[in-house]
């Protein structure tokens, strides 16, 4: 989860020109910056497997896919965060006034970790909404081989399925599937069978129906 860096106020240019000269990666929200913590090593191992496979998977094609390092701009939110990993195929992301944060990702996923599961969970997959090019938004957890996929259908509403061990993860907005031992490659957890609810409904308003 980030924390508050101060109460200063910035506008989305100051912020880019600020951020340039720390040391640290920084979040923006209404103003406002938030320094990023570091990551533990499950939780570095999780996003390179993902998108070293992505990578290799839609190479050579229009997609593009960031780890962890690029930023994702809402302006509708104004808001700048950093995904764990995702996947743009946008045009308007190739232009040079985008070489510092992206707008139009079609896919987005973020690794849990205990601190931030709350945030990824709520107030910022809330914003992750606002962005018109998004499809898909996929929470992977640490402690145990599961992850939970929200897709948006035709009448916008974010429909919830959970992958569990021994699965893969399908992909719709780029027609492929990540295995689950892919994903935790070099991450030791406890691969139990779990118990995970029904597909369910996740309207825009952040209010899962399950």
């Amino acid at each position: 989860m980030a924390v508050p860096k101060s109460a200063d106020k910035f506008d989305f240019d100051a912020y880019l020109a600020w951020e340039a000269t720390q040391e640290g990666r920084y979040e923006y929200l209404a103003g406002e910056v938030f320094a990023m913590s570091g990551g533990s090593d499950a939780h570095n191992t999780i996003g390179l497997n993902i998108a070293s496979a992505l990578r290799a998977s839609i190479r050579g094609g229009p997609c593009r896919v960031f780890a962890s390092g690029m930023k994702v701009r809402i302006a509708s939110a104004d808001a700048v965060l950093y995904p764990d990993v995702f996947v743009t195929c946008d045009e308007r992301d190739r232009a040079d006034e985008t070489r510092l944060a992206k707008a139009h990702p079609l896919l987005i996923i973020e690794v849990l970790s205990p601190s931030t599961a709350g945030w990824d969970r709520g107030r910022k997959f809330e914003m992750y909404q606002q962005i018109p090019t998004l499809q898909e938004y996929v929470l992977i957890e640490q402690e145990r081989q599961h992850a939970d996929l929200f897709r948006r259908n035709a009448e916008g509403l974010w429909v919830l399925h959970p992958f569990g061990p021994d699965s893969a993860v399908e992909l719709a907005s780029l027609k492929l599937n990540l295995a689950m031992e892919t994903i935790y490659e070099d991450v030791t957890v406890e691969a139990r069978e779990v118990m995970v609810p029904p597909d369910g409904m996740f309207d825009p308003s952040g209010a899962c129906q399950r």
